[in-house]
């Protein structure tokens, strides 16, 4: 992490755990453009973020399939809530199917956020928890709840059938409600899983599969297809480009 790049995530509150994978932020403090590949990790974030050349605006953004070279306005200071699939109808009350790979301009005041607030990470953190905790639903399916923890368990790595014995919730429901909420079927969301399991390994300088890939070719072909390079290139992570792997190898 250069000095003019800083970044910063912390794990949620248990209470508020099955719907919030992590909070945490993004800062430019550079005047220079910061150049950036966002590559997927089954998260859905929600941003609220200010520039030297934009307004403070909150954004949601869907979940990613493919890798999408950004950039960072100089002097951008972000505070971002990343999601579990289960805050998509608990927390925010909504369907992200038609935000796969693009994000949406939600209103301004949001969670009655404001400019000043994501100066100060702390705060953030404590605000965003307080509303999530306000916005808790009292039942949730437990179906569902099974469902996505087996899930995140398992690193994507269990099937569809097996889920569906665990949960007593059919192939066909399971994947018809995945697509409805998140705009992808819950074999391919698990792809993505396994990916992001994947980068834990190749933060750490081991570039072999050691999930369930067929072989080295396949493991190969799946790092391209989710991060545009081979798993040498993504370890070398120049200029830190890939800012989830950055925040991996920070851990």
């Amino acid at each position: 992490m250069d000095n003019d790049f800083y970044y910063n995530f912390i794990e949620p509150d248990k209470e508020i755990a099955d719907f919030v994978e992590n909070l945490g932020t993004f800062q430019n403090l550079s005047d220079e453009t910061k150049e950036v590949v966002i590559i997927p990790d089954g998260r859905i974030d929600l941003f609220f973020s200010q520039s030297a050349s934009e307004p403070f605006h909150v954004t949601l953004l869907g979940l990613e399939t493919y890798p999408e070279q950004r950039y960072m306005a100089p002097r951008t200071i972000a505070f971002v809530v990343s999601f579990k699939p289960l805050a998509v109808e608990y927390i925010l009350n909504t369907s992200i199917a038609d935000l796969l790979n693009i994000g949406k301009e939600l209103s301004p005041d949001f969670w009655d956020f404001k400019a000043e607030d994501i100066k100060n990470f702390s705060h953030c953190c404590t605000k965003a928890t307080q509303k999530i905790k306000e916005l808790l639903p009292a039942k949730v399916d437990e179906r569902k709840r099974r469902l996505f923890e087996m899930v995140y368990v398992s690193k994507g790595e269990i099937n569809v059938q097996d889920l569906s014995d665990k949960t007593g919730w059919s192939s066909r429901q399971i994947n018809r409600y995945c697509t409805r909420q998140l705009g992808l079927s819950l074999k391919a969301y698990s792809t993505i899983l396994r990916f992001r399991t994947s980068l834990e390994h190749i933060a750490q300088g081991r570039l072999f599969p050691e999930l369930n890939y067929t072989d080295q070719n396949h493991f190969i072909k799946e790092v391209k297809k989710f991060s545009g390079v081979a798993p040498k290139e993504l370890s070398r992570n120049k200029n830190d480009r890939f800012i989830l792997l950055s925040v991996l190898k920070g851990k």
